[in-house]
């Protein structure tokens, strides 16, 4: 079966963009949101010239199969992916939205990234190297690079705009969103990874660290639920168990090929910015579809 063409942008007559983010195009629907998860493909805080095809088909497909999966950890924003189901103004866009967009429930977002790691990779490993800490998470000596950690750590962030979002102690968080919302963010975070590292080990995938983000209904802090993506090889880092090895960096199944290639053509990460080779986009594409199968074990539609 040919490779579909990369989806990188819509425009849905008859609906109201409401927002255009690096990967997903959000349409305001009243008191629901219409969220499209195009093939656009992001690194170093840039949408790059090339999409990855099914990208975003694999992201929804993905978060659906999480939101199922823990439904009974926390409620969650997502009505429905089945555009038959959506409302009429968008039920006539179906052929476009069809595998790739959430009919969700409007939540207030809570500005907090609740970012839950297991192992010891990215921005912790950075800072561990430094202070010996992670978050202001005081970790023992003689860790290495990608060790698996103690116990999993809860490390908030706050959520950038633009650029990198920014870690922060979790009594900081508090001071921002509240100590007790954080307080059962962090639990049901918690939760979450244990969960999703759980199912993900028995099929083959270390679940390294992730990103939840959550909302409130009618902004009630006792009404939290799970929003925006789950789990998934944009908001995680997952990697291949067979081929886990501590003391560096870990292969892994999401942006590895892009960012490597990136680095390899000197790109000085400033616009105007670089499209991507074919054998790119293809070896981007293979990883994100063997994540989707692997997890959830069935094929993408």
């Amino acid at each position: 079966m040919p490779t579909p063409p990369p989806l990188v942008e819509t425009t849905l007559e008859g609906l109201t963009l409401s927002a255009r983010g690096k990967v997903r195009d959000i349409y305001d629907l009243g008191d629901h949101l219409l969220i499209v998860a195009t093939d656009r493909i992001s690194a170093f805080d840039y949408v790059l010239g090339s999409g990855i095809p099914d990208k975003g088909k694999v992201l929804t497909q993905i978060s659906a199969f999480w939101f199922r999966l823990a439904a009974d950890v926390v409620a969650n924003h997502l009505v429905s992916i089945d555009p038959h189901e959506f409302p009429p103004a968008a039920r006539r866009h179906a052929a476009v939205l069809d595998g790739r967009t959430m009919f969700v429930r409007k939540a207030a977002t809570v500005p907090i990234e609740c970012v839950v790691r297991g192992y010891l990779a990215g921005s912790g490993w950075q800072e561990y190297r430094k202070t010996g800490q992670v978050c202001g998470i005081a970790l023992g000596a003689g860790l290495r690079e990608s060790d698996r950690l103690p116990e999993p750590i809860f490390t908030p962030a706050t959520k950038a705009a633009t650029g990198h979002d920014q870690n922060i102690s979790i009594e900081e968080a508090g001071r921002l969103v509240g100590a007790d919302l954080m307080a059962r963010l962090r639990d049901i975070a918690m939760r979450l990874y244990a969960r999703g590292a759980a199912h993900a080990e028995a099929r083959g995938i270390i679940v390294a660290d992730t990103k939840f983000e959550f909302g409130l209904i009618d902004g009630d802090p006792g009404r939290v639920l799970l929003i925006d993506e789950v789990l998934t090889p944009d908001s995680s880092r997952f990697w291949p168990i067979d081929q886990y090895e501590p003391g560096h960096g870990q292969p892994s199944f999401d942006k590895q090929f892009v960012r490597d290639y990136l680095e390899q053509i000197r790109w000085n990460k400033q616009p105007p910015v670089p499209s991507l080779p074919e054998e790119v986009v293809g070896r981007t594409r293979d990883k994100y579809l063997e994540a989707f199968r692997r997890l959830t074990g069935g094929e993408l539609t």
